[in-house]
């Protein structure tokens, strides 16, 4: 069977689902989830968790992530990006300085408020449901980070000087933005935000998650490959390639046994931590923490 992590250079008009859905046939395994909801019109790094490997998936949650946007001044939409319906057009003459001038109000933690078209729930009810039907619900504003920010004029090359005044500044309408951020960002609401901080409007164009936790668009393979592979398995990652910043552990048999017994080990040659565990065959069994020189599974990986 399957086990194994997928990354996926997910098409545009592909909503996240839609690539498991399809990957459930691929691998006819019925155990397939993914890493980050992607915006169907988005494209990027997906991280598809297969078999075994869905246990991993609460452990990705809270992944960090870097994306490449295009921002549309002068555009604001109800879906805070170009698919939605338009709800104010103006003229807008930016130039890079101006959007630098402006863009550290959103590094380092922020708020966000979520917007309508958003699987968010409020009082057990999906946002974008209630925008379907046309209703404007009250949100909460929710914390993220914003580790990284930078823009350059969409098609130039032209990156941000570090002074506005430097010249070499011409107007624009649309921005690349590279954004670096925490889980439960929204960059439509980032590109947003910014149109209304410059007091012209914007929205999102476009969209690439070019990383996802420790996984590169350089690791993706995009659907054409993968249906066209004649042994998809052959694509797949290790789990254990989600913890590879955690320090190696190997067990020996008897260790092994009590592990999958659910057993805890003594071990005082550990310090204290979480530990990618390996039986003594390489096997990976779990990822563990060591605690006061008792090591304990925080979850099995191991096949029955």
């Amino acid at each position: 069977m399957p086990n194994g992590i997928l990354i996926v250079n997910k098409p545009a008009d592909w909503t996240s689902q839609d690539v498991a859905a399809k990957l459930r046939g691929v691998f006819h395994e019925k155990r397939v989830g993914h890493g980050g909801t992607l915006d169907p019109m988005a494209t990027g790094v997906l991280p598809i968790f297969i078999g075994r490997a869905t246990r991993a998936v609460p452990f990705f949650e809270h992944a960090d992530k870097v994306y490449e946007a295009v921002l549309r001044l002068g555009l604001v939409t109800d879906t805070q990006d170009v698919t939605g319906r338009t709800l104010e057009a103006h003229e807008a003459s930016v130039t890079v300085g101006q959007l630098e001038a402006v863009l550290p109000r959103f590094r380092g933690q922020i708020e966000q408020l979520p917007p309508m078209y958003s699987a968010v729930k409020v009082n057990g009810q999906k946002l974008y449901a209630l925008a379907r039907q046309g209703r404007e619900v009250e949100r909460q504003m929710r914390p993220v980070t914003i580790f990284e920010l930078e823009a350059e004029l969409a098609g130039t090359g032209i990156a941000c000087p570090p002074d506005p005044a430097a010249g070499n500044d011409p107007p624009g309408r649309d921005f690349l933005l590279r954004v670096h951020c925490s889980k439960g960002t929204y960059v439509r609401t980032l590109c947003h935000d910014i149109g209304a901080a410059l007091g012209c409007g914007g929205c999102m164009a476009a969209l690439v998650r070019t990383r996802a936790g420790r996984y590169s668009l350089k690791q993706a393979y995009t659907m054409e490959q993968i249906l066209s592979a004649p042994d998809p398995e052959a694509l797949l990652l290790p789990i254990d390639s989600l913890f590879a910043d955690r320090p190696f552990c190997k067990l020996n048999e008897a260790g092994e046994r009590k592990l999958r017994n659910g057993a805890s080990l003594r071990t005082g040659k550990l310090a204290d931590g979480e530990y990618r565990v390996y039986g003594p065959s390489g096997e990976f069994l779990a990822l563990c923490a060591a605690t006061h020189g008792e090591l304990r599974a925080i979850k099995s990986f191991f096949s029955v």
